[in-house]
């Protein structure tokens, strides 16, 4: 399956930023859950060392790469990095999945088979359907996360339950309809930004039951300032929907 053509394999985009404690695990596990896959590390110059890790698996493993930036840039400018190495090499799908461990990559199977068996263009792995679940998080954070996705579905119309997973599947074709040059955000805000063009674009998105697990190792990306900017991000796509407030 290595030498299948790369329109019938899967590009894995891992966003990292100092995850030297998980980046191996996390590359093991992807390779293991299926030979379609190929993963892309995308470092935003992380000072501990993970992309020295990632260049040792490179070793091992022809079907890992890394695109080492200079300097922190945000989640959502190192999806657009991954997804424009995706549709340059001639992938046939993306994956965007979390690198510490929350997002297991055993999941990857039945998401790719729901693109496939349900033509969906974008599938995300979800906590708030059927048979989804969290585990190890707070009564609070709980609280945030649903108060979050309740909030954003109402505004801005969206059917999706985890409108703020990361981790999910978008088909080549949906990303070259999409208008990516024209998203705004630079980190976690560009999950429902993503969301709202992938509507625009009438795409068929379908959500698969996962289990989300807080990470072990290391720390946490977001900030109050990623919580607000969010918020921000939220009425600005508000505002150019065109309906009041």
């Amino acid at each position: 399956m290595r030498d299948a053509p790369n329109s019938l394999r899967c590009l894995v985009v891992l966003p990292t930023y100092q995850e030297r404690d998980n980046i191996a695990a996390t590359l093991d596990r992807v390779m293991r859950a299926s030979p379609v896959l190929d993963a892309l590390v995308v470092d935003d110059g992380s000072p501990d060392g993970t992309g020295d890790i990632v260049m040792q698996a490179m070793e091992r493993e022809p079907r890992i790469a890394l695109n080492r930036r200079a300097r922190k840039s945000g989640l959502g400018s190192a999806y657009l990095a991954g997804f424009e190495h995706g549709l340059r090499m001639g992938y046939g799908a993306v994956c965007t999945m979390d690198a510490d461990g929350s997002h297991d990559a055993a999941s990857l199977p039945s998401m790719l088979r729901a693109m496939h068996v349900q033509a969906a263009d974008l599938v995300i792995g979800s906590r708030y359907v059927r048979d989804g679940a969290v585990r190890d998080w707070t009564w609070l954070r709980k609280l945030n996360s649903a108060a979050a996705n309740c909030l954003y579905r109402k505004l801005l119309g969206i059917a999706t339950h985890d409108c703020t997973s990361g981790f999910r599947i978008y088909s080549a074709a949906l990303l070259k309809k999409m208008r990516l040059s024209q998203l705004r955000s630079t980190g976690y805000s560009m999950l429902v930004e993503l969301l709202v063009q992938a509507k625009a674009c009438n795409a068929r998105i379908v959500e698969e039951p996962i289990l989300f697990k807080n990470r072990r190792l290391g720390k946490s990306k977001i900030s109050l300032h990623e919580m607000l900017t969010s918020l921000r991000t939220l009425l600005d796509l508000k505002l150019l929907s065109g309906r009041a407030l």
